[in-house]
C-alpha cells in the first residue's frame, strides 16, 4: 500500500480518523500532525486497513483510547505541583 493511500480502510475507520484529527486540531496540534496521529491511532486500534466482511480479522483494541481518557486533564495538577516544588 503506497504511503497516503487510504483505499483499504473501511468507512468507519475513516470516520474515526477524522474525529480523532479534529480533536487534536482543537487542542492546537497542526493539521498534518493531527492527521498523522489520527491514522496511527486507527492503525493501532484496528490493525490497519481492512476489507469489510463478517468475521474477518481480529477484534479492535481500544486500550489507547482508554489510556488517553484516563490520563487526560492532569496538566493543571502537574503545573501546580511543579510550581510548589520550585517555590521552596
Amino acid at each position: 500500500m503506497p504511503r497516503g493511500d487510504k483505499s483499504k480502510y473501511t468507512d468507519k475507520q475513516e470516520r474515526k480518523a477524522d474525529h480523532i484529527a479534529e480533536s487534536y486540531e482543537s487542542r492546537g496540534v497542526s493539521e498534518g500532525e493531527a492527521e498523522r496521529r489520527a491514522w496511527a491511532t486507527v492503525n493501532k486500534e484496528s490493525g490497519g486497513g481492512k476489507k469489510s466482511g463478517s468475521g474477518r480479522g481480529t477484534p479492535e483494541s481500544h486500550a489507547s483510547s482508554r489510556k488517553g481518557g484516563r490520563i487526560g486533564g492532569q496538566a493543571a495538577a502537574t503545573r501546580k505541583r511543579k510550581a510548589e516544588a520550585h517555590a521552596h
